[in-house]
Formats: structure tokens, C-alpha cells, sequence
């Protein structure tokens, strides 16, 4: 279904201040300004439901986007901003990882990179860190209408050797400014929903008759 009604829920910065209820959740992590908000507002075609700061690393609370009451999507502080105090950067840390400890509606949590760039140590820990959570770590590559296509398959490679991802490991290609990718994340997360148990589906995945 189209998403009717997407709205910004909560800022939390600890566990007691999460959404009570077990609505499915996709979390999205990566470093700052690798593009989490763009991604949600072309997931849910809002074009400001989601800040994106103007100070990279100032972001520091775990922010809940509800759609249509049926699942969340879940922004999680940005990291690997150098200007950034290493007591600030402990303190996101631990507030990532009180979120993905003992959160069972937790289905999934993103890994956004750079598409045009080598993936950072930060990166490289944040994919292995979420892996022991339990979780696939699903790489979303960000900005690929910076690249030529030419590159793709390139960088594409170079994401998945430098992360050490195995060949069925997901790697999802996007661009929020073209909007590649859209239904790719979409199949993927409707086929999360439907193997957790859930009704909800989101967004058509096929033009209708009028659009062809």
C-alpha cells in the first residue's frame, strides 16, 4: 500500500524513552552525512519529514519515523565525524548499542555507505558490531548518482571486499536525489515483514496502468 501518513514520533537517548509498543523497526546506521535522512524521506516521499543537520556529528538521539502506524523506520546517531570528542563518540556508542540489545521488534538494521568512497574503519566496526548483534547488516551504498555508471560495478566490488561481505550478503544500490533504488529497499523490506509475520506491505512495486 501507499504510505498515507509518516510522522516524526520521539528523539530518545535511552531506553525508557523508546516507543512502547512492537511495531516492526528498520534501523538505519552510517556516518555522518552519508545520507540516512535523505534515504528515509525518498522511502516515505517526504521531502523534510527527516533533519538532516547542518553541523555533521552534532545528531546524538536515536529518532522514530512512524508509517501509517504499521512499522517504524529508526535513525541512529551519525559517526566518524573527526571534530568530534572521543567522550561524545563513546556516549553514541552506547546509546546504539542500548537500542539494538534486547529490541525484539528489531528487524533489521542498515548500513549506509558511500558509494563513491572505500568504506572507513568506522564502517568496517559498525558492520562487524551489528553482525554480533544478530543481525545480516544490510549495506545500503548511498550517492550513486555521483558515480558514472561505468564505476559501479567497481565500487560495488571494492564495498564488498573492504566490509568482507560474503557473496549472499545483500548490497542495495541508491540515489535519493534520482531515486535508485527506491523499491529495491522496499521489496527487501516487505520480504522482511512477510517473513517476521507481519500484514503490512508498503509502496507498489509495479506501475499501474496509467503510469506504463
Amino acid at each position: 500500500m501507499k504510505i498515507q501518513n509518516s510522522r516524526f514520533i520521539i528523539s530518545a537517548v535511552k531506553r525508557d524513552q523508546y516507543p512502547e509498543d512492537l511495531l516492526p523497526e528498520i534501523a538505519m546506521a552510517g556516518r555522518s552525512n552519508v545520507g540516512k535522512s535523505s534515504l528515509i524521506n525518498m522511502l516515505i516521499n517526504r521531502k523534510g519529514l527527516a533533519k538532516t543537520s547542518s553541523t555533521p556529528g552534532k545528531t546524538q538521539t536515536i529518532n522514530f519515523y512512524d508509517l501509517d502506524g504499521k512499522m517504524r523506520l529508526v535513525d541512529l546517531p551519525g559517526y566518524g565525524y573527526a571534530r568530534v570528542s572521543k567522550d561524545k563518540k563513546s556516549g553514541w556508542g552506547k546509546i546504539i548499542e542500548s537500542y539494538l540489545v534486547d529490541r525484539p521488534n528489531l528487524m533489521e538494521v542498515f548500513l549506509l555507505v558511500d558509494l563513491r568512497h572505500d568504506p572507513s574503519e568506522d564502517d568496517r566496526l559498525m558492520y562487524e558490531w551489528i553482525r554480533t548483534f544478530g543481525y545480516k547488516g544490510i549495506v545500503i551504498a548511498t550517492k550513486a548518482d555521483k558515480i558514472k555508471n561505468s564505476q559501479l560495478q567497481i565500487r560495488k566490488k571494492a564495498l564488498r571486499e573492504k566490509l568482507g561481505m560474503d557473496p549472499e550478503d545483500v548490497l542495495l544500490i541508491t540515489s535519493a536525489d534520482s531515486r535508485k533504488g527506491k523499491y529495491d529497499v522496499w521489496d527487501f523490506i516487505n520480504s522482511l515483514l512477510e517473513q517476521k509475520g507481519f500484514e503490512a506491505r508498503f509502496e507498489r512495486q509495479q506501475p499501474d496502468q496509467a503510469e506504463r
